[in-house]
């Protein structure tokens, strides 16, 4: 039988076949080559009881995409959520998470969540930074705004939910799939900051093929595994632009006759996604081996 893993707990995985879960056991191969399952395999189970729901992992399908934090395999597509209040939003943090799934090379669609608590003027501010690139959701579970964009955009695919603590991932779980009854904490009012409520990776199952991961928050993010050089490749915006530079490899930053650096004092490149494209850069430069 084939199935998703949704949850691994102490050595048991828990396989859904699209209807119900099965608890299954890796059988050793798996440990004798280094090769640890995980949550979002595609997996085939030998099936040991029907009506206890018990198996064994004899097979892992081969892994079109993963993410390391969390550690998930093969999602078809991120949704990256952010408050637009309470707390403010963290521009650079999510101009981080957009390059981490443009590195991963994973279609991503952006919730501004708690919508219903922003004035129109942020609203527009933020909609003129990424929608030109990014699909653009503003959302409220609280006021039911929203909802049925964001269904329709998870359709019958496997959606990572991502973002940083306390801006209602956990909230927006639980009000499309109900069975997740996950606890959704509270802001921290002297900080304005999330208390950590996910714990691990699990998937819910919401019908139709569609599976979605609430993720761990993040209180910040590191960009581990490419070249500063690169940078510049996983930001879209730079793309229409690059033909103008006068250097090939140019990075945009130094350079003179720099087509990008030309856009950029025309109006046509956020100057907020350049100061976080900049300052993701020296951060790439510090680190060790550079």
């Amino acid at each position: 039988m084939e199935g998703r893993i949704i949850k691994a707990i102490a050595g048991f995985y828990y396989v859904h076949n699209g209807e119900e879960a099965y608890e299954c056991r890796a059988r050793g191969i798996f440990r004798n080559k280094g090769i640890k399952p995980l949550v979002g395999d595609i997996v085939e189970i030998e099936v040991l009881s029907d009506e206890d729901k018990k198996g064994n992992l004899i097979e892992i399908k081969e892994r079109k995409s993963f993410l390391i934090r969390p550690a998930v395999a093969n999602p078809d597509q991120a949704l990256i959520v952010f408050a637009g209040a309470k707390p403010a939003p963290n521009l650079n943090l999510l101009d981080k998470f957009l390059t981490m799934m443009e590195i991963k090379r994973i279609p991503v669609a952006i919730a501004i969540s708690k919508s219903d608590l922003v004035d129109e003027a942020k609203l527009t501010e933020l909609r003129e930074i990424y929608s030109p690139h990014y699909k653009v959701i503003e959302i409220s579970v609280k006021e039911e705004l929203g909802l049925d964009e964001v269904k329709d955009y998870l359709g019958g695919k496997f959606t990572v939910l991502a973002g940083p603590s306390g801006v209602g991932k956990s909230t927006l779980t639980n009000y499309l799939a109900p069975e997740a009854n996950m606890e959704t904490g509270e802001i921290s009012r002297k900080i304005e900051r999330g208390k950590q409520t996910t714990r691990h990776a699990e998937l819910f199952y919401i019908g139709e093929g569609g599976y979605i991961c609430d993720t761990p928050g993040f209180g910040s993010l590191e960009l581990f595994d490419i070249d500063k050089r690169e940078l510049k490749d996983y930001f879209p915006d730079f793309e229409d632009y690059v033909k103008d530079c006068k250097f090939n490899g140019c990075i945009h930053i130094g350079e003179r006759d720099c087509g990008v650096k030309t856009a950029l004092s025309e109006g046509k490149i956020s100057e907020s996604r350049y100061k976080n494209y900049k300052l993701i850069y020296e951060e790439l430069s510090n680190k060790r081996g550079y």
